[in-house]
């Protein structure tokens, strides 16, 4: 099979289409040959050498894709052979076939195309476990979302939006502001040109927000804790902005803060079977009716992968990029 192959840490230019055996599947698992692989923020950093693989995954990058299941125990999760389905993985997307837990695929929506499919994945299971499973969000709550226009903030947005929450996300442009508040977002703050902690406080007479969702953290950990209401909630899945940063532990005290983090790579197993489970039952109804819509900027053919690497590095998309086979 062709696959996408890392062939040294380093910019775009190191990955390389090299022909790889078709992988073997355990008890469990199915074989998926793939249509299309969404590129995600830690495929840039694997190929960088900044995030190696966990133990037992693929060194092929791509945490998601969707096709047509043809092998292995689909029938543990009610899937058959034939199956057109997305999938989370923990590596090897980027390839005519991979490997998957059976317990971690999702038959592809109603009304969604099979390319936009696998982009629903990384961004829908982070989404749910931050803000449902660890964040406990509620109805009529608030919520912060920096990177309101990636790939988990465009989803994070109509997710939240479906549990009757208020949205406020920032972002690095007009363009990007003025996309986040079409799909949802009360107020969308460029951070480039103003304080999201002012207008933060303006917008909520200093009440603050009970949840914020950060993909920054660094510099941005403090002035989170300063604009969470009491009993907020501040989880963090990524560290875009670095790990270096002043902690006002008299904030956590006063306002009774809970701050979590999660990696969702490296969860387990049976973690991710039970968000794939949520999913199904809350979310896909959701896709199927239109409530909630895959974002995809772009469609990338699989040997432009080079490319592909080089616009998520840009900055300038605004939902998913889609590696096509």
């Amino acid at each position: 099979m062709k696959a996408i192959e890392i062939t040294k840490f380093g910019g775009p230019e190191v990955l390389s289409i090299v022909d790889r055996s078709i992988p073997e599947i355990k008890s469990g698992e199915v074989l998926i040959k793939v249509a299309a692989a969404g590129i995600n923020r830690p495929d840039i950093f694997q190929r960088q050498g900044l995030y190696k693989p966990p133990y037992g995954a693929s060194d092929i990058p791509g945490l998601e894709v969707s096709g047509e299941i043809v092998s292995g125990d689909a029938k543990l999760a009610g899937l058959s052979i034939g199956d057109k389905v997305c999938a989370l993985i923990s590596g090897g997307g980027y390839a005519q076939y991979c490997v998957a837990n059976v317990e971690h695929c999702l038959p592809i929506p109603i009304n969604v195309s099979s390319e936009d499919s696998a982009g629903l994945p990384e961004a829908l299971f982070t989404s749910w476990s931050n803000l449902v499973d660890k964040g406990n969000i509620k109805e009529g709550e608030s919520l912060l979302i920096h990177g309101g226009s990636s790939g988990v903030g465009v989803m994070a947005i109509q997710l939240a939006n479906s549990l009757g929450c208020d949205v406020y996300a920032t972002a690095g442009s007009p363009r990007k502001v003025s996309f986040v508040e079409s799909i949802g977002a009360i107020k969308c703050i460029n951070y480039r040109s103003e304080d999201f902690v002012s207008e933060i406080n303006k917008i909520t007479e200093g009440n603050g927000v009970n949840i914020i969702l950060d993909m920054v953290s660094g510099s941005y950990f403090d002035r989170n804790l300063s604009i969470l209401s009491k009993g907020g909630r501040l989880l963090i899945i990524a560290l875009l902005g670095g790990v270096f940063s002043t902690i006002n532990s008299g904030y956590i005290l006063k306002k009774n803060l809970l701050i979590t983090g999660s990696m969702l790579r490296t969860e387990s197993i049976l973690f991710k079977h039970m968000i794939a489970r949520s999913l199904r039952k809350f979310v896909w109804p959701l896709l199927s009716s239109g409530e909630i819509k895959p974002i995809t900027y772009s469609y990338i053919p699989f040997e432009e992968v080079i490319e592909a690497h080089r616009l998520m590095e840009s900055g300038e998309h605004i939902g998913k990029i889609i590696l096509v086979m």
